[in-house]
């Protein structure tokens, strides 16, 4: 396996695990014990949402500028800050509430020498909410725009497998440890491998695939290539066909799936494949069945990269979540038929 650097793709996540914190009962109590306004738990949360909104924009953007690729590494910093916060206010309302219990001298005595501490955290609080509100205004500058993160996206453009490298930062790392994926005989027995590639929607899965697919010595190492868009609507003729026209450099005039499955296993049969589908959200293994048929004739070595989108990915193949956050994280390699 290879780690694949996710960037900003579990800050929606994270955020909304430190929301459900600000509404716990240990730090609302906090405030409560201390009677402390609960106005800049308020504005942190607020301040919170009101970046969550542009997550996607961001964290997909961040691929080709490194202005927006900084910005969230310190939206990333000052969520962790806001952690460690939330936590050390739990933690007093923790052992408040053990001293409580106690019913002895200790606890009056621990009470007054935790009198100047609601102090302190109410100044790292406004040390946050500042961050924050920099932030926010940087948002509105960088030209971020509110997207709807966690849902089934509206279908996107087509894409293609050109890629201006030198506008993309931050990836060598990623690229050379898939391409040692790309290059590896697995030794399986089995002719093709499969890659998948998933995270959320716009981690930045399709500028990783251009850019190896035009890598030159992915290049060289395959005999034929193909790329295919295949978005929302898993079509397998069309998807065959597109894939058909790339490995023969010509046009089929035939919508006949037996036909072209046929054509195509034939110009297949001993030659070394690369072939990367972009965008994937189908979830009918029958239909994956059916594609992968022709494929079987390929040379050893043949590679099958699929980007998947975390959520149709999980959903496809019924993971555990801790094999939801490893598929997140990381690129699971097949070393056989799978």
């Amino acid at each position: 396996m290879a780690e694949a650097v996710v960037g900003g793709a579990f800050l929606s996540a994270f955020l909304q695990v430190l929301f459900d914190r600000m509404a716990s009962h240990e730090v609302l109590e906090f405030f409560s014990r201390w009677k402390l306004s609960e106005e800049p738990l308020m504005r942190l949360k607020t301040s919170l949402l009101f970046i969550n909104a542009v997550l996607n924009d961001a964290e997909e953007k961040q691929i080709n500028n490194p202005v927006v690729k900084g910005w969230v590494n310190e939206l990333k910093d000052a969520a962790y800050q806001a952690q460690d916060l939330l936590d050390e206010i739990a933690t007093d309302a923790l052992r408040y509430k053990l001293e409580a219990e106690l019913k002895s001298k200790v606890q009056l005595f621990n009470l007054t020498s935790h009198s100047s501490s609601y102090k302190e955290i109410e100044l790292k609080l406004e040390e946050i909410l500042g961050r924050l509100k920099f932030l926010a205004k940087q948002r509105d500058l960088l030209g971020l725009k509110e997207g709807n993160g966690g849902e089934k996206p509206s279908p996107k453009r087509p894409t293609t497998s050109l890629v201006e490298e030198s506008g993309v930062y931050g990836r060598d790392g990623d690229t050379e440890a898939i391409i040692e994926l790309l290059l590896a005989d697995d030794g399986s027995g089995y002719n093709m491998s499969v890659i998948p590639i998933a995270g959320m929607g716009g981690v930045g899965k399709t500028t990783l695939a251009q850019l190896l697919y035009n890598k030159k010595l992915v290049v060289e190492n395959f005999d034929v290539r193909a790329w295919v868009c295949v978005s929302q609507e898993f079509d397998v003729l069309r998807i065959t066909k597109t894939i058909l026209e790339a490995v023969t450099s010509s046009t089929s005039d035939t919508n006949d799936l037996d036909l072209l499955q046929v054509r195509l296993n034939n110009s297949l049969v001993g030659r070394k494949f690369l072939i990367v589908l972009d965008d994937v959200w189908n979830e009918n293994y029958l239909d994956w069945e059916v594609l992968r048929t022709p494929f079987k004739s390929g040379a050893n070595g043949s590679k099958e990269p699929q980007l998947f989108n975390i959520s149709n990915f999980i959903s496809a193949f019924d993971l555990t979540s801790d094999k939801i956050w490893l598929c997140e994280v990381q690129l699971e390699y097949c070393g056989k038929h799978c």
